[in-house]
């Protein structure tokens, strides 16, 4: 009965955020894919139930974890931009699936002037978001999640911090090779402010699906991102959409293809917008050792170049 109470209670809070909107320009790092598999499938990640990084898009996911996984991923971002993220989760006997992460950006070396342009030297930029999650069962195939966050951004001799929550569902069936997965991310607020305005925390919900092909080597996954968005119509809450494919070319060697519509939106410039919202990857188990790389395209912008290294403890 507990967890029944529990899954209504999750599932409420998901319906009620369905129709309400925040949208931040604070902590948009938070937003980030930091996985370089992730990353390749266009972000469609939250129905993952085999990959450390799962924390960072549904801690529900955590609990179909094997063994002690551990991932480290680093992004090559535009200009001097770099991220990057370091994952763990292990099971405790009789209390459920431990999660724990970090993420950290650092946006470069910038020049300090006066209001005349007059050159004062250099300051630094950088945001890090810490995690500690928590995932169990429901009951046969349900899993539920929560992750804790404590942000700190910095901005020369300013700085701001937050916390967030995260919460996620997870459903498997496994008879038909399929899981489902929901999340309502960052829902938080600001301790400190780098002034005297409080800004929101970049809010999202995520409702995707997984499926394997019985008959190929073949995963398919779709997630539909920002269903919190206010866009006046209800079918146009949809419009922020990812989709992935993820080849199995043997038992060591996978082959990635994602679109994410929502950046290719945001990085069409006129009518045109290249090869943005496309990205591609690659993934080799050596040893006990997964190497995944993901490149991402921004268009006339440029691209992103991921790389992640998972194992287990």
């Amino acid at each position: 009965m507990k967890k029944i109470s529990s899954l209504i209670l999750i599932t409420t809070f998901f319906i009620f955020f369905l129709f309400s909107n925040s949208f931040s320009q604070t902590y948009q790092f938070l937003n980030l894919d930091l996985s370089a598999r992730a990353a390749a499938l266009g972000g469609t990640f939250v129905a993952n139930n085999d990959d450390p990084n799962v924390i960072f898009y549904n801690p529900a996911g955590l609990s179909l974890l094997k063994k002690n996984p551990i991932s480290f991923s680093f992004v090559k971002h535009l200009l001097d931009i770099n991220l990057a993220s370091l994952s763990y989760s292990t099971e405790w006997k009789g209390v459920g699936r431990i999660g724990a992460a970090v993420s950290y950006i650092n946006y470069g070396t910038f020049t300090q002037a006066d209001e005349n342009g007059n050159k004062t030297g250099q300051f630094g930029a950088g945001e890090t978001a810490f995690i500690l999650g928590y995932s169990n069962s429901l009951g046969d195939d349900y899993y539920y999640g929560a992750n804790v966050k404590f942000i700190y951004s910095s901005i020369a001799d300013r700085s701001s911090t937050a916390i967030a929550l995260d919460l996620g569902l997870h459903y498997a069936i496994p008879s038909a090779l399929t899981d489902v997965g929901f999340a309502i991310l960052n829902a938080g607020t600001q301790i400190t402010e780098y002034y005297s305005t409080k800004e929101d925390l970049p809010f999202d919900i995520v409702l995707g699906v997984s499926k394997k092909m019985e008959h190929l080597p073949l995963r398919l996954s779709l997630d539909f991102h920002n269903l919190n968005a206010n866009t006046g119509s209800f079918f146009k809450k949809f419009d922020a959409f990812s989709i992935g494919a993820e080849f199995y070319l043997s038992r060591v060697l996978s082959l990635r293809f994602g679109y994410n519509n929502s950046v290719r939106n945001d990085l069409t410039i006129g009518s045109f917008a290249g090869l943005a919202g496309f990205n591609v990857g690659i993934g080799a188990i050596i040893s006990n050792y997964e190497f995944d790389y993901g490149f991402s395209s921004m268009g006339l912008v440029g691209g992103l170049h991921r790389i992640s290294v998972s194992t287990s403890l």
